[in-house]
């Protein structure tokens, strides 16, 4: 039976391929990129399911490419951490900067995260070959590619486990060179857990865990020998550094979990934070400051609908707020539109309208805490295409 390499083998191999010139290459390069946003779920889905699938039959190198720039890794603190905890950092990952003008004929890409490429990785959108991903349908891969997986699910990780389920068994039975298996085996499955662990809060999130969360958590645990090991106590820390945000610029903040779309020509962009508006206020030194720093941020983007959304447990509760501010006058009917059908969200004015501007900027707390941005995105989206 063949080996199969470390973990940092392996990248530092997808690195090596990348760098390769394309007159000395054989066959197309085969990319495994998330999203844009590139949260702790992307990246880690990215890395996982390319390490599966290059050690699966027919042993098709798969480059997990990280969907930033190298200097953008640095704001990812958490997922710094996780690689950390599995003897990896952030130097092995590859990032857009490490990614060459290639032709989109020599490539050959699967989405985990996402199913529709965006930004400057759009051009390659005719080269997707599957998809993993628990966000809205976009409608845009066809239906005959392998794997197309797109459901609901609190995390994509979960998504890639269940997918990959028989053929991680196969590929982690082999023995790894210069290295021991089972180590090996724990450092996957620690990057694996960490994602599903803090995007439903430790499967405690029962407006977002699916079925398949928990037999994705009991499959990982599983993998993981070491008689040590705590999976809450792995949470905590995990979750301490990501929702450590005191270094960091209101700048820094509102692009380290960004996300942006182009609808009928309009542009929307949606920043998530850690903290909630109380924190960002009192960071800021007031409503005033906070909304100056987030309207710098829109005219960088040049948006016409901006959004902050944000996650935090005040007093071990967790509660989930929303601002939507249209920009132009274009953006402005979008956000009297969402007006019309945000319902389902059971939004509460926040702060007793401290952030508001009328018809064209509010805020509110939000009481449907199953609606992530996977959720409220489409709902802008479909009021930009309205407008």
């Amino acid at each position: 039976m063949p080996s199969r390499q470390t973990l940092q083998a392996f990248l530092a191999t997808a690195r090596k391929a990348l760098a390769t010139p394309a007159a000395q290459r054989t066959a197309p390069l085969t990319f495994v990129v998330g999203n844009e946003s590139a949260d702790l779920d992307s990246l880690s889905s990215a890395v996982v399911y390319a390490y599966i699938r290059t050690n699966s039959p027919p042993h098709t190198l798969h480059i997990p490419l990280s969907n930033l720039p190298r200097f953008d890794l640095g704001l990812r603190t958490e997922m710094a951490a996780v690689l950390s905890a599995a003897g990896l950092g952030p130097a092995d990952l590859l990032t857009l900067s490490e990614l060459p003008d290639l032709d989109p004929d020599d490539t050959r890409w699967m989405l985990v995260d996402h199913n529709c490429l965006t930004g400057s990785l759009k051009k390659f959108s005719g080269r997707v070959v599957g998809c993993i991903d628990h966000h809205a349908d976009e409608g845009v891969i066809a239906q005959s590619v392998r794997p197309r997986v797109v459901e609901p699910c609190g995390s994509c990780m979960s998504l890639v486990v269940d997918e990959t389920r028989h053929a991680w068994d196969n590929a982690l039975s082999k023995e790894v060179e210069d290295g021991d298996a089972a180590a090996e085996d724990e450092k996957l499955a620690k990057i694996g857990l960490a994602s599903i662990l803090s995007d439903t809060i430790n499967l405690t999130a029962k407006e977002k865990v699916r079925d398949k969360d928990p037999k994705a958590v009991a499959f990982l645990r599983a993998k993981i020998r070491d008689p040590s090991f705590d999976r809450t106590r792995y949470f905590d820390d995990i979750s301490a550094v990501k929702e450590d945000i005191s270094g960091l610029n209101f700048r820094d903040i509102f692009r380290k979990d960004y996300k942006e779309w182009d609808e009928a020509g309009l542009k929307l962009g949606i920043s998530c934070s850690v903290q909630g508006f109380d924190y960002l206020v009192g960071k800021a030194g007031g409503a005033v400051p906070l909304l100056d720093d987030l309207a710098g941020w829109t005219r960088e983007r040049g948006l016409d609908v901006a959004s902050l959304m944000t996650t935090s447990h005040p007093d071990d509760q967790f509660q989930r707020h929303l601002l939507v501010w249209g920009l132009t006058d274009e953006g402005k009917a979008a956000v009297e539109r969402f007006g019309k059908i945000r319902d389902k969200l059971e939004l509460e004015t926040w702060g007793g309208g401290a952030l508001d501007d009328g018809a064209v900027r509010g805020a509110w707390r939000q009481h449907n805490l199953g609606a992530s941005r996977k959720q409220v995105a489409p709902l802008l989206r479909e009021a930009l295409k309205k407008s």
